[in-house]
Parts: C-alpha cells; structure tokens; sequence
C-alpha cells in the first residue's frame, strides 16, 4: 500500500490551536463486558495528524479482539478533559500524551512514579506477527532518559510517532536571492546580514517549547556524545567548560537575529503568527517539525514558496551536524483498571497494520523497522535527513524529583524569549540556567 498522505510528522506536544469535541468508541457497549474487564480507556492528544487514525485503529484494535470495547478520548486539549475524571479517580487506561507539552501532566505522572512499567511490553509478540515489540522498534527509541525515566533499565514510555527536527525555510527566497544554506555558524551569521540589509530576520520560532529539539541537537553538536549525557544528567560543571559557553554565546547571538515580533506571538494561541514569518519572507529560518507543512497548508505564502528543510549548521567547518528526532510516547497510569489489556493495545500499535493506518490516515510514522522505506514525496525528503549525514539525536534532560518553581522548560528555554526583547542578558541566562541545573541534580531520581 502506497503512503499517499504523509506530509506531517508528530512532536511531543505539538500545538494547536482550537477545542475539539471529545469523542469515544464503544459507548454502547454494556454492563456486561465493563464486568468482565473488556472495556478498554484509551485517551490520546489529537495532533494535526487529526482524530480519524486513532478512530480507525481502535476500529482494527477491537476487530482482533472480538468482545473488546475501546472508549477513546481524543481532544486538543486532552488534559482539559480527563484532568477532572483522573481527580474523580477515574483514569484512562492507556495515555497518549508526550512529555514536554506546556501542561506538563506527562511530566507529572513521572515524577510522582505514577506510571505502569511497560518493559514486559517489549518482549511481547506483535499482535498477527511473529517478531517481538521489542525487535520491532528502531535502534535507540527505548535505550534513553525519556522512554527510562528513572535510570533502572526499565521502560515506562513506549515510543510513538517520530520525526526529524530542523530548520525549515523557503527554497523558493533562497534561489531568488543566489544564497545557499548554511553548513556552518560562522556562514550563517553571514547570511543574518545579508538578509538584515533586505529587512529580512535571520531566525524566529514558534514557541520556546521548540527550543529543546534546537538545543538537544546544538548542545550535541558542540560537546559530544559523552560530555551529552553528562549534560542531560546535570553533572557538576559541565556548563562551565568552553564547549558549553559556546552553545550559550550561538544561542545569544541567534536572539539577536531573531524576529522582534516573535516572543509576542510565542504562544498557544498565537504561535502559527511567527510560523507564518518564513511565509512571509520575513524570517530565514525557524526550528520545527514537519507537521508543520500540514499545519500551514491554508496559509498564505509569498510567490515561489517551497519548503526546505536542514539540519543546524556545524559548530566548526567540518564538525558534526545535527538533527534533534522528536518522538511522542504513550503510557499508563498505575491506576489503569485493564492493565493487561491495556499492553495488549500498546504491542498492537507497532503493527504494520496499525502503521498503516496512522500513516495513511493521519501522516504520523511509528519508529518501526522498514516503516522509512514506504514513505514517499515529502516525507521521505525529510527522513532522509539521516541519510545524508545528519546525525541523530534523541535523548532529553534527565527526570528529576520535582524541584519548587522549576521545570527544564521553564528554566532553561522560556528565558530565550527574555534573550529576544532584551530584557535579559546573556550572563543573567547563563547564571540562571546554572543554578536551575544545579538545583535539578540534587532532584534526580535515585
């Protein structure tokens, strides 16, 4: 079956912009299977990869298992809706919802050790296949400190729809203009005044949320897989090395080329406003996903759009470059009632037929072997972001107890907006993202 529709890719929170209707499969089911424990809750953020996929994977879930009934909750703001059943101690049994989303409920479940050890998950046989979930999943999407929260070789977070991150722009403007993107810093600093010249802004983003995927993949770049992980584990004085302050002084620099207008608009409710500066033509360059495409699909656009899309320049000529692969995860409450049966449809989502389905319907690609050699058009344009050097990037901060006033967003990207206006220097930033780090590395689960 050919991929036709695959212009999106996911993000782990991607934003939207208005309230869907909560809808749900099976109501009608009955007394009789809510008694024997064949009711499923299954409760999933909907994305701009739209409500029909997971319609129709609950529609494929439930014709495998006869007498199973499926009530799906999918919403654009699904904390909004289920939030107040979960108070009333009524909880989903299987969530997707990616860590990383404004709310921070994903988040909250982790850090109160609030979720179902799902690593028997991986050694379960796929549903109407004879691999193992496990064998199925690609390299790296369960070795990590997102889907192993808490460092005890275990899996909590089963990986969903990934993609890679970037810089996206307008082909269209650069080929007007004879510029070429650029491979290193220093060209792109260039390129910010080139552009400045013709009134141009180097650089916007849609909300500072985007930053961990630019951040994760620049902090790679410049210090290395090693020095990586000391990072993401908050170790003592790994922000005061040169390597550190340089990914410090780009992002400083990089505010000063960004559009003014943007920390305005860097909102729930506001971001498709930025979003629409590269449009415009009057940004170069913004950090997304490229659900992105799919979002702005309605968007006016200046003459000759066509988007490009590019990994971030290196720090030095010839050094690494990076592509942050956001991945979104699904989960379960340790006060799911269908535990097992709640496995049982997680294992059925690395399915070729679920794949199918998800890719088809909604755009959204499981980080499943074999799944990158059926996409087609755009989509295999930017996964073979992979296959032309890029380097992948996937892990994240490490958890940590909850620290009063802090979270990784709040402490070490929302700042950037303050980098922006100017009502923050770089030493405030630096000063303040060390002692938030230092603050979480006392937190860190144990």
């Amino acid at each position: 079956m050919k991929m036709k529709k695959l212009v999106c890719l996911a993000l782990a929170g991607v934003m939207t912009l208005s309230l869907a209707a909560c809808g749900s499969k099976g109501s009608d089911g009955g007394s009789d299977k809510k008694e024997d424990g064949k009711t499923l809750k299954v409760a999933a953020v909907e994305t701009a990869y739209g409500k029909a996929m997971w319609e129709k994977v609950v529609e494929a879930f439930e014709a495998e298992n006869e007498g199973v009934t499926v009530e799906l909750t999918i919403d654009k703001k699904l904390e909004d809706v289920i939030t107040p059943d979960m108070k009333a101690g009524n909880y989903p049994d299987v969530i997707m919802r990616a860590v990383g989303a404004e709310s921070g409920m994903t988040e909250t479940f982790i850090r109160d050790n609030n979720l179902v050890d799902l690593t028997d998950v991986l050694s379960m046989t796929v549903p109407g296949e004879e691999t193992t979930v496990g064998d199925k999943i690609l390299p790296g999407f369960t070795e990590n400190t997102i889907t192993n929260p808490y460092g005890d070789g275990k899996t909590y977070l089963m990986p969903m729809f990934y993609g890679p991150c970037g810089l996206f722009y307008n082909k269209g403007l650069f080929e007007e203009k004879g510029w070429t993107v650029p491979t290193t810093w220093d060209e792109m600093w260039e390129l910010g005044d080139k552009a400045k010249a013709e009134g141009i802004a180097l650089f916007t983003y849609p909300t500072t949320g985007y930053f961990d995927a630019f951040f994760y993949a620049l902090l790679h770049e410049a210090i290395g897989e090693e020095n990586f992980s000391k990072a993401l584990q908050y170790e003592e004085g790994i922000w005061d090395t040169p390597e550190a302050q340089q990914v410090f002084d780009i992002i400083a620099k990089l505010a000063s080329y960004t559009e003014k207008t943007t920390p305005a608009n860097a909102n729930d409710n506001d971001f498709q406003k930025n979003q629409q500066l590269i449009l415009d033509n009057k940004a170069l360059f913004m950090p997304n996903g490229n659900w992105v495409i799919e979002e702005m699909k309605e968007a006016p656009r200046a003459e000759g759009f066509d988007w490009g899309f590019t990994a971030l320049p290196a720090v030095k000529e010839g050094g690494e470059r990076a592509s942050y692969s956001f991945f979104e995860q699904v989960w379960m409450p340790k006060e799911a009632k269908n535990q097992d049966l709640g496995k049982e449809f997680i294992a059925f989502l690395y399915s070729d037929k679920a794949a199918e389905i998800f890719a088809n319907e909604g755009g959204a690609v499981q980080p499943i072997v074999g799944m990158s050699d059926k996409l087609e058009g755009n989509a295999k344009t930017y996964y073979s972001i992979y296959d032309t050097g890029a380097v992948a990037v996937l892990d994240a901060f490490a958890t940590t107890d909850p620290v009063e006033g802090l979270t990784t967003r709040g402490a070490f990207f929302d700042p950037i907006n303050s980098l922006v206006s100017g009502d923050k220097t770089e030493d405030q930033y630096v000063k303040e993202f060390k002692a938030a780090s230092d603050a979480f590395r006392g937190a860190l689960k144990k």
